[in-house]
This record gives structure tokens, C-alpha cells and sequence, in this order.
């Protein structure tokens, strides 16, 4: 499916922005600002797949 729907890998984005916070949840002061970021990138990442899949 991913071989003919290439742009639904942007989706794994807001995922990833998420995992790749987890092992720094204690130990980085700005950790807040990254899940913030994060949140706001999902919607982009969403919109970008959106309009690539138009089929």
C-alpha cells in the first residue's frame, strides 16, 4: 500500500515526534515546548498526506 501511497509516510511524522520524546521526558527542560511542537505539526503532517492521496 505504502509503494503506491507514498505521501501517507508523512503520517508516521506526529507519531515519531512523539516516540522520539519519551526517553527525555525527565531530562529535558523544554520538553513541554517539544510535545507543543509536535501537536502542531500533526495537523500539517494530516493536511500534507490529505492532499497527496487524492485518489
Amino acid at each position: 500500500m505504502i509503494r503506491r501511497r507514498p505521501q501517507l509516510l508523512w503520517l508516521l511524522l506526529p507519531y515519531l515526534l512523539f516516540v522520539v520524546a519519551l526517553p527525555f521526558v525527565n531530562r529535558v527542560p523544554l520538553f513541554v515546548l517539544w510535545l507543543f511542537g509536535a501537536t502542531l505539526v500533526t495537523p500539517v503532517a494530516v493536511g500534507v498526506a490529505r492532499r497527496g492521496d487524492r485518489s
